[in-house]
């Protein structure tokens, strides 16, 4: 039995398993920028997706849907701080597209702009 944030899940299946999205030189880069934060930090961010694989489909407060088939993972990290994983569903799995600490209200366009751009690359 998986408990995280209040859910169970018996078993333990995972609904929807992350992958990283990975560029044309092998890089991945939301694994990169996890590696570049604080234990905290990535611990926060990793509860919420565990929450997303274990859950799917999963609403507010922890997914939303970006539309045309993008979605964000809504992490709040210690100190109030604000972070996002823009994924999308392919082949059963949840590519991580782009993560980012959010500073404003609303989603900066090139964030959007550039997980649309790796979606693209994974519909290939």
């Amino acid at each position: 039995m998986y408990h995280v944030r209040g859910m169970v899940n018996p078993g333990g299946i995972k609904k929807l398993p992350a992958a990283f999205y990975r560029n044309a030189n092998g890089v991945e880069p939301v694994r990169e920028w996890l590696k570049g934060l604080p234990v905290a930090d990535r611990h926060a961010i990793g509860r919420d997706v565990a929450v997303a694989e274990f859950g799917w489909p999963v609403g507010m407060p922890v997914c939303r849907s970006l539309g045309n088939g993008l979605w964000e993972i809504r992490s709040t990290l210690p100190g109030g701080r604000i972070a996002r994983i823009l994924f999308c569903v392919a082949d059963g799995r949840m590519v991580l597209l782009h993560g980012f600490h959010k500073k404003t209200q609303k989603t900066p366009e090139a964030d959007i702009k550039l997980a649309h751009k790796r979606m693209k690359e994974v519909a290939r």
